[in-house]
C-alpha cells in the first residue's frame, strides 16, 4: 500500500473482494428491511427503502434478492435493525470508525469491547474520531474505460467534485447525496462503475512504523471478522 494515499482504506479492502462483497450485500439487506419495517414496502412513499434499492443496483445486488429481503421484512418474526457507528483509537494515535448494522445492540457492544481487549486499542467518546473524517461518495472505475485525461474530462462534466488514481483504479469523489446521480451519468456516456459506495474519507493520515502497523492490522481484520460489522476504515500510512 502506498504510505501517503488516502485511497489506502479501499484498496485495503479490495484485497477482501469476495468478502468485502459478502459484506456489502448483507448491510443493503439490512437496510431494506430496516426501511420496511419503518416505512412500508412502497419505496414511492418510502424514502429510505428507495435509498436501499439504490445502493442495491449501485452494488449489482440481484432484483430477486431485494425482493425476497422486502417480503421477509414484512413478517413479524423478523427483527428491526440498527445502524451504530463505533469510533475507536488504534495504536499510535490512528483513528479507527466501524459501521455497524444490528439486531443486537447487547451484543455488538460486547463484540467490540472484547476485540479491544483482545488486540489493544479503546473504544473512543462520539465524535472524537469521526471529526477527522467526512462521508464522500466513492466511485471505483477500471483504467480500461479510457485514458486518465478523457475520463477525467467526463467525470468532471457528470458533477464529480474529485477524480484521482490508485493503482489500477480511477477513484471519482462525489458529493454524498450526488453519488448515484454522478453514477448513472456516467453509465449514459458508456463508462462501466465497478463499484459506487458512500466512504469515510480521512482529513489527516498518521504515520505508523511496521511494528504499529502490524498492531492495527490485526486489531482492524479482528473488527471485520464480527458479523455485525459492515465496513471498517482508518486513518493509517504505512509502507
Amino acid at each position: 500500500m502506498a504510505g501517503h494515499s488516502k485511497w489506502a482504506n479501499i484498496k485495503h479492502r479490495k484485497g477482501r473482494a469476495d468478502a468485502a462483497k459478502g459484506k456489502m450485500f448483507s448491510r443493503i439487506a439490512k437496510e431494506i428491511i430496516s426501511a420496511v419495517k419503518q416505512g412500508g414496502t412502497d419505496p414511492k412513499s418510502n424514502a429510505k427503502l428507495r435509498l436501499a434499492i439504490d445502493k442495491a443496483r449501485a452494488a449489482n445486488m440481484p432484483s430477486d434478492n431485494v425482493q425476497r429481503n422486502i417480503k421477509k421484512a414484512s413478517s413479524t418474526n423478523q427483527a428491526d435493525y440498527f445502524a451504530l457507528t463505533y469510533e475507536l483509537y488504534g495504536h499510535g494515535g490512528v483513528g479507527i470508525i466501524a459501521e455497524v448494522m444490528t439486531d443486537n445492540k447487547n451484543r455488538i457492544s460486547s463484540e467490540m469491547r472484547i476485540a479491544t481487549n483482545k488486540k489493544g486499542g479503546s473504544i473512543a467518546s462520539p465524535g472524537s474520531v469521526a471529526f477527522n473524517f467526512e462521508q464522500k461518495g466513492v466511485i471505483q472505475v477500471g483504467k480500461d474505460q479510457g485514458s486518465e485525461d478523457d475520463l477525467f474530462l467526463i467525470a468532471t462534466d457528470c458533477g464529480a467534485e474529485d477524480f484521482e488514481t490508485a493503482d489500477e483504479l480511477y477513484m471519482i469523489t462525489t458529493a454524498p447525496n450526488e453519488l448515484y446521480d454522478v453514477k448513472a451519468k456516467l453509465e449514459e456516456k458508456g463508462v462501466k462503475c465497478e463499484e459506487a459506495n458512500l466512504e469515510m474519507i480521512p482529513k489527516i493520515n498518521v504515520d505508523c512504523d511496521p511494528e504499529t502497523a502490524k498492531a492495527n492490522m490485526q486489531l482492524i481484520e479482528w473488527l471485520e471478522g464480527i458479523d455485525d460489522v459492515d465496513s471498517v476504515v482508518h486513518n493509517m500510512n504505512y509502507d
